[in-house]
């Protein structure tokens, strides 16, 4: 038996006295005797506190508490002499030892005693400070009848109100309805109708590689991916097709026509690639599968070194015969020749192909290979941008190392890409997720994403990473317009959408297919909707999985949220403390903002503001989630949550905003 039952069962007492008079106390009361271990009885206790002081505060000192510290608050209290000073000295002890519930620590837990003690007597006391309030309030009937009528007008007129919005809701919700079934009757009618919704629409696949020697296959891979990569540059396309979805039909026996079936196109380009000593014998031909017709063919036998301009020329052919609309920055663009290293573009073959075949974990791998291609050409812009880029990921998307230690070496190559060629794509959006996610300078951040886009506007991959740019600014339907243009499922959009809008119950249904899945990304949506079961079991299947990235700060804090909520808070805090010991040693993952996350998650406020200050301090690049993730709805009532949101970067862009709809 716990040595501090005694003071729990006073409690109680008072528990079942006070039923019905004081909610918000009760509720807290509540927890406190239902809680079995000495932390979450300070925790709890502390609670109680807290709701007594912030009425204490409205009743006698007339102001809001805000989110001022407890002991400002009391020390307030008792300099104007609106408390007995026996009651303000449990009020000091009941703060002071509580405390070591909010971060559990070493303590004695015969100091739980004193807590349960003093809180016995603030609370009897306080229920007598309630009961002559009322007193003094109490209103003759007709005033109380005249406040019901009031009351019930405004009921009233909220409810008419409601009553609109959900007509509004509902009308919206049958036309997107409609809008969604008319598009799949569309697709489904058959395969030459579903890919006639994009006239001006192309699938580049695999060029067959006819050299005999399987190892030349990134070279004929790498043909593909740069006419591939020109015909992004070209807006008046209305879809071209990433390599990573032609990918499967390499050595496939299927026709065009079934090809451009499934991958939804009008036109699809075929070809061979042949090396023989320092020949190259490359064909092309560009099909309309409908007709089952080639519309054009070219064989170009060249010197090997004449391999870096011919996807251009490719390109421009297919350009010319379907009768594309080509700008001259986008011909300009086209014909640039990258590199005159023969040896460094076939570094650079290797590294793109590496990047459309591989897992993330090749970020080391991808950014050896382009220093070794800037080695060799020193004036090679796509290999500065490369480089630049890969460190960006290895220290933001993964958290494989600190951000902040690696993002200057990434912005001098950034930049130095951008010297040498103003219009590489891959250098501004290098540039965009810079200021996004360290400078948290949102409005370079979004011109330099839409330059990216504007210089290769039918990039998904370049799509999808400004969608995240949107989601993070709360900009969701922008965000889901660009999420399917980059034709990457909208789900996490629109299941963010109805948690910060209130409809749990549709995001649930988006979610069934997931817990059989166990998708590890899903653990997130399941956080946000606070069905924390799910999201526990979720995570800990990847554990069992032995998938590494359950090991990294962001899902170990979601997980600690899940044990915590489902009150499992041994283990709980067990993660935390190490996230804690982590960031003593190392920013990578950023241990120091999920840890104020974790703790904004369990209503810790004073620690969460802690550990999200250092966030700050360090330049954390998760900061930018401040503004949407709906973990963090339990701080946006504190003036230290909108501090943070300014300088952040966040109220900036919100002007920007604002100034841009006048």
């Amino acid at each position: 038996m716990p040595i501090w039952s005694a003071e729990i069962k006073e409690l109680e007492k008072l528990y079942n006295s006070l039923k019905g008079q004081l909610p918000d106390l009760e509720k807290e009361l509540e927890r406190l005797i239902k809680a079995d271990d000495e932390n979450m009885i300070l925790l709890y206790s502390r609670r109680c506190l807290e709701v007594i002081i912030t009425d204490l505060c409205e009743c006698e000192l007339k102001r809001d508490r805000g989110s001022e510290p407890l002991k400002g608050i009391i020390d307030k209290l008792h300099k104007d002499k609106k408390i007995s000073a026996h009651i303000i000295a449990s009020m000091h002890g009941l703060n002071e030892l509580s405390t070591f519930g909010t971060h559990p620590k070493d303590f004695d837990p015969e100091q739980v005693k004193p807590v349960l003690n003093n809180l016995n007597i603030i609370i009897k006391w306080y229920l007598k400070y309630s009961t002559t309030i009322k007193d003094k309030n109490d209103k003759p009937v007709e005033m109380i009848q005249q406040d019901i009528k009031i009351s019930d007008e405004k009921k009233k007129s909220l409810r008419i109100s409601k009553k609109k919005l959900i007509t509004l809701l509902a009308g919206i919700t049958f036309i997107a309805i409609a809008v969604v079934a008319v598009i799949i009757f569309t697709n489904t009618i058959d395969g030459e109708k579903q890919a006639s919704k994009f006239e001006k629409s192309i699938a580049v696949l695999l060029f067959n590689n006819y050299s005999g020697d399987p190892s030349q296959d990134y070279l004929s891979n790498g043909l593909t991916n740069e006419i591939i990569g020109h015909l992004y540059k070209i807006k008046s396309f209305e879809r071209v097709v990433p390599i990573e979805y032609v990918l499967p039909y390499k050595g496939a026996d299927k026709k065009p026509s079934m090809i451009a079936d499934e991958l939804k196109v009008n036109y699809v380009l075929a070809g061979n690639y042949n090396k023989t000593g320092d020949t190259i014998r490359i064909t092309a031909h560009l099909i309309d599968p409908k007709k089952d017709k080639t519309l054009w063919q070219n064989g170009y036998d060249q010197p090997y070194k004449r391999i870096i301009t011919i996807p251009a020329e490719i390109a421009l052919q297919v350009t010319d015969h379907l009768k594309t609309n080509l700008t001259s920055l986008e011909k300009q663009n086209i014909i640039r020749v990258p590199t005159t290293s023969q040896e460094a573009y076939q570094i650079m073959q290797q590294a793109n192909n590496l990047l459309n075949t591989s897992t993330y974990e090749s970020y080391d791998q991808l950014y050896d290979l382009s220093l070794k291609a800037i080695e060799l050409d020193p004036a090679y812009a796509d290999a500065y941008a490369l480089a630049g880029n890969m460190l960006i990921g290895k220290g933001n998307t993964w958290g494989e190392v600190a951000m902040q230690t690696i993002i200057r070496d990434a912005v001098k190559l950034l930049d130095k890409a951008l010297e040498l060629d103003q219009n590489n794509a891959g250098a501004h959006l290098g540039l965009a997720m810079y200021n996004d996610f360290i400078k948290w300078d949102y409005i370079r951040a979004e011109e330099e994403f839409l330059k990216a886009i504007e210089l290769s506007p039918n990039s998904q991959a370049f799509m999808r990473v400004y969608s995240e740019f949107l989601q993070r600014r709360n900009r969701l339907e922008d965000a889901r317009a660009y999420r399917i243009k980059g034709e990457a499922d909208p789900i996490r959009i629109d299941i963010l959408y109805r948690v910060l809008s209130g409809k749990k119950d549709e995001a649930q249904k988006y979610l069934k297919p997931y817990l059989q899945s166990k998708n590890t990304f899903a653990g997130e949506y399941f956080i946000w909707l606070e069905d924390y079961e799910a999201a526990k079991s979720i995570f800990e299947a990847a554990l069992q999985n032995k998938n590494q990235y359950v090991l990294r700060p962001r899902y170990q804090a979601w997980l600690a949220l899940a044990y915590y909520k489902t009150y499992d808070r041994q283990k709980a805090q067990a993660i935390i403390d190490q996230l804690i010991e982590k960031s003593d040693t190392s920013l990578a993952g950023s241990p120091e903002f999920y840890t104020g996350w974790y703790y904004s998650g369990i209503g810790e406020l004073d620690s969460a503001f802690y550990w999200l200050e250092k966030a700050y301090t360090n330049r954390c690049p998760e900061l930018p989630w401040l503004k949407v993730d709906p973990v963090f709805k339990n701080l946006r009532s504190d003036y230290r949550y909108w501090d943070l949101y300014e300088r952040t970067g966040h109220k900036a862009y919100d002007d920007y905003r604002a100034n841009l709809k006048k």
